[in-house]
């Protein structure tokens, strides 16, 4: 069991440091009056809903229902013990524990820690081989040939795989992991007679990390004769392609720095690039760009430039990816590698320098780009095809949301076939017209379903009475105590707001001030953390009149007296279908004195 911190010590860390830069890290906030927005990293969202509170230091989302202080960010987060996030960040506020070395390290391991510790020796392993022994010398050689350095070849921790059938095998279940975990990670294969082989055999290896900078894959690329020419490991839970992004963990400090990220469609295009000095690079693992990637990517920019091979099958990517990238609410830019060349062959016969000036410096706008390719194969000399040029151009510059950007295209437009802007500009604001008025059935029906939704969140007076009493609670110790006297014995109905009340009791009578993120700690219960979070975020006057607490301890204690009166109405038929008349007037007498108090 790890030693439990002191509680001064977690009080020393929560003011030592702030929220907001913590979960900054993570996601991309704005200031929106007192309190900060982003979007949530607990679910996939296309529109802000995440609230982080540096004055309450708690975050809550108003999708999900996540919320919870800097402690249980992190660890709902990373998947962190509370001991794990109070050393993360005292180390990140400087704050000393004094904790003995072994403590924390006393629990047993998670599975998913020991796959992840396989795929980091395995990592060594593979680069040890290729930096500092013979066996790895042809690939090493074969590196320095495609231009990598040292350094490049240190950071990214490239390796070799050796020639052989079992070489990783043998060193891995010599370090005590066995057979089947190795084959579930697909660092092995089982053969037909039971027997296992390296899946990776005389190749050189590619890390892959996750966001966290944990290595969890391995493509492996083919340096001499054979094919596939890249082998990848096979998707696990450790790996899977469709939600991530290679060099996303070492590129999000320059992405998050310049609000841009330069999307790459193999991890090969994105050393090279990086080499040449694209430091917020990342790429896709071999597969088409999904919406967990462009999710990824809007919590930390603003910005994304596809920079995809000028080929048919490149473009056509670009257009595709763009047009996502687009509804996801994000800039595209589109910096694409002339002659059909990928960014990796670009670099290496051009060189850094014209690849950053020309191809990324250089690159266009996406309705630029997309100008530039409904020519392909249109002959504009040819009236009709020509009008349907304009046509779907038009229909591109309506779905812009900048009126900037679209005088300027129209502009271009009007320039180029010496038409009239005003024409253009009426033909285009038809366009827009008819979009709109072929989708406002849609919008109406979205429109009625979220008034359903949000009828169906309208809660009874008792529920938000007590919501707001928690919520002023949660703020003064006196006035609790005046409440708790005021309820004299009576419970709250909601059971969370039970609960949660309890807690609060229970916190001040230990001498605590009020403090909303320490409370947070306080609770032992994840789910009662978050509806406390939710709480406290909830936006309420600084004071509570005397006519205000009456009201809503009314609410709360006239919903308690009518569930007692309906239960004595029970009570009665019950008497009466008994023949127990005597009683039967009792309660009927007890319920009119029950109406009165109403």
């Amino acid at each position: 069991m790890a030693e439990r911190i002191p509680e001064e010590k977690i009080e020393e860390i929560r003011q030592a440091v702030d929220i907001v830069d913590v979960v900054s890290e993570y996601v991309q906030l704005k200031k929106q009056g007192r309190n900060y927005f982003g979007l949530c990293p607990f679910h996939d969202e296309k529109t802000p809903s995440f609230s982080v509170s540096p004055e309450k230091q708690i975050f809550h989302c108003f999708g999900c229902g996540a919320g919870g202080n800097i402690f249980s960010f992190l660890m709902d987060l990373e998947g962190l013990s509370f001991q794990e996030a109070a050393i993360k960040l005292a180390e990140k506020g400087n704050v000393e524990l004094h904790l003995h070395a072994g403590d924390t390290q006393k629990r047993q391991p998670k599975k998913q820690d020991v796959m992840i510790d396989v795929h980091e020796l395995l990592r060594k392993f593979y680069h040890h081989l290729l930096v500092n022994t013979k066996q790895g010398q042809e690939a090493l050689e074969y590196l320095y040939q495609r231009g990598f350095t040292d350094d490049t070849i240190e950071e990214f921790q490239i390796g070799y795989a050796p020639g052989g059938w079992d070489k990783s095998l043998k060193f891995l279940t010599g370090r005590g992991y066995e057979e089947p975990l190795l084959t579930q990670l697909g660092l092995i294969i089982r053969r037909e007679d039971g027997t296992y082989f390296d899946r990776f055999r005389d190749r050189i290896m590619f890390p892959i990390y996750n966001d966290k900078g944990n290595t969890v894959a391995f493509s492996g690329r083919m340096f001499k004769e054979g094919e596939p020419k890249y082998l990848n490991s096979p998707e696990t839970v450790l790996f899977q392609k469709s939600q991530l992004l290679y060099n996303f963990h070492r590129s999000r400090p320059s992405i998050r720095k310049k609000q841009t990220a330069v999307l790459f469609e193999g991890f090969a295009d994105c050393i090279s690039a990086y080499r040449a000095g694209v430091t917020n690079g990342v790429a896709t693992m071999g597969t088409a760009l999904t919406d967990n990637h462009i999710q990824l990517l809007k919590r930390n920019a603003e910005r994304i430039v596809l920079c995809f091979d000028s080929d048919d099958a490149g473009k056509e990517a670009v257009l595709k990816a763009g047009e996502m990238i687009q509804r996801a609410g994000l800039t595209v830019e589109v910096a694409l590698v002339p002659d059909g060349k990928d960014p990796d062959e670009y670099i290496r016969k051009h060189g850094p320098e014209k690849f950053m000036h020309e191809v990324i410096d250089g690159r266009q706008t996406f309705m630029a780009f997309k100008m530039e390719k409904f020519r392909i194969g249109k002959n504009l000399e040819i009236e009709g095809e020509r009008l349907a040029y304009i046509e779907k151009v038009l229909t591109e510059i309506s779905l812009l949301q900048s009126p900037i950007e679209k005088e300027m295209y129209l502009r271009r437009l009007a320039d180029e076939f010496a038409l009239s802007f005003d024409s253009l500009k009426q033909q285009e604001r038809q366009i827009s017209y008819q979009m709109k008025r072929g989708s406002s059935a849609r919008r109406e029906k979205k429109r009625n379903l979220f008034i359903q939704k949000q009828d169906k969140k309208l809660m009874p007076a008792y529920y938000n009475a007590e919501r707001i009493l928690i919520a002023h609670m949660l703020k003064s110790v006196q006035l609790t105590f005046k409440i708790q006297e005021k309820l004299d014995g009576y419970t709250f109905h909601n059971d969370d707001h039970q609960a949660i009340l309890t807690y609060l009791y229970a916190f001040y009578e230990s001498g605590q001030k009020p403090d909303l993120s320490h409370f947070l700690s306080f609770i032992k219960d994840s789910h009662l953390r978050k509806r406390a979070a939710e709480i406290g975020m909830l936006q309420i006057q600084d004071e509570l009149s005397e006519r205000e607490l009456t009201d809503y301890l009314n609410h709360v204690l006239k919903y308690q007296k009518m569930l007692k009166i309906k239960e004595k109405e029970e009570e009665g038929k019950r008497a009466e279908q008994e023949r127990d008349y005597k009683k039967a007037a009792e309660i009927a007498q007890e319920i009119v004195q029950l109406r009165k108090t109403l």
